[in-house]
């Protein structure tokens, strides 16, 4: 009777490992439009692609087969928002992915922001991982941000630095930008309950995997910061009227298996309205009143 039981107990779990490998392979491509009421024929919109969470010891899908499903589609900026490895051995294991994603060639160009997972990595490790990504065409933000032009439109792209390794630095990440869109990479979203006084107008972020194993729910998240206990842990989300996004993620950790989530890739398609701009440069300029 004990041994049935094991045998039952013992066929259940390999067919449970079994089924969530194979999810590991069935990525998603979601496509999400921030479109509004007040749209314009005249408001610029900026298409992005975004992966986040890696993890190049745990990815089912081949540098080949990702550049495959994006070969065709228009992508204006590329946005990875961390965890790429950790560990010094799989640091030339992206370089095949890095040239792939190369092949792009995004209009306004290719940036990154680091992870939990990263920062595992000691020196000179996680310098040789950031060299990397800055020869491959990734301008790597930690704390930093870049401002580019659309068509005549400012957009700031702020990288804030992993939330959940006391990386984050808001006020030097914010330090010089002016008027404009601004939009946020970030690998831990955990960062928008304290980003009240720091404008943004969307944010992508990665972290949670979508649970990985979110069966029945993702119970293993409970430590992982208040979002998780919102309820906030994938997908488009809000938080006190600011819209950002939570990515599954491309490759997994610990175990190479996903229950109740999928690898993703995701595209934004962003509208940058001018109005908005426009109500930033006024909240700016009335900021600068009051101080003065």
């Amino acid at each position: 009777m004990i041994f049935a039981i094991i045998t039952i107990i013992l066929i259940l779990l390999s067919y449970f490992l079994y089924k969530g490998n194979k999810n590991t392979y069935a990525v998603t491509i979601n496509d999400i439009h921030m479109e509004n009421e007040q749209q314009t024929k005249s408001d610029q919109s900026l298409r992005i692609l975004h992966l986040s969470d890696m993890h190049i010891e745990n990815i089912s899908i081949t540098p080949e087969q990702l550049f495959e499903q994006l070969k065709n589609e228009t992508i204006d900026l590329i946005a990875l928002t961390g965890d790429f490895l950790d560990r010094k051995k799989s640091i030339s294991r992206l370089i095949p992915y890095l040239k792939e994603l190369r092949k792009l060639k995004p209009t306004y160009g290719s940036y990154a922001v680091f992870g939990n997972h990263d920062y595992v990595l000691r020196y000179p490790y996680f310098n040789q991982l950031k060299d990397l990504l800055n020869d491959y065409g990734f301008t790597t933000l930690q704390n930093e941000n870049k401002t580019i032009d659309i068509d005549g439109k400012t957009v700031n792209i702020i990288g804030i630095d992993d939330f959940s390794t006391d990386h984050s630095d808001l006020e030097k990440s914010y330090d010089g930008v002016g008027t404009g869109y601004n939009l946020v990479l970030t690998h831990d979203p955990n960062i928008v309950l304290h980003m009240t006084d720091y404008p943004y107008d969307y944010l992508l972020s990665g972290h949670f995997h979508g649970g990985q194993i979110h069966w029945p729910k993702p119970y293993h998240l409970a430590k992982m910061g208040k979002l998780v206990q919102m309820n906030m842990v994938k997908g488009l989300q809000q938080y006190m009227g600011r819209s950002f996004y939570i990515s599954e993620g491309l490759g997994q950790t610990g175990v190479n298996i996903r229950i109740g989530s999928r690898p993703e890739i995701t595209f934004h398609s962003l509208q940058l309205r001018e109005d908005k701009i426009e109500e930033r440069k006024v909240e700016l300029e009335g900021s600068a009143i009051i101080a003065g």
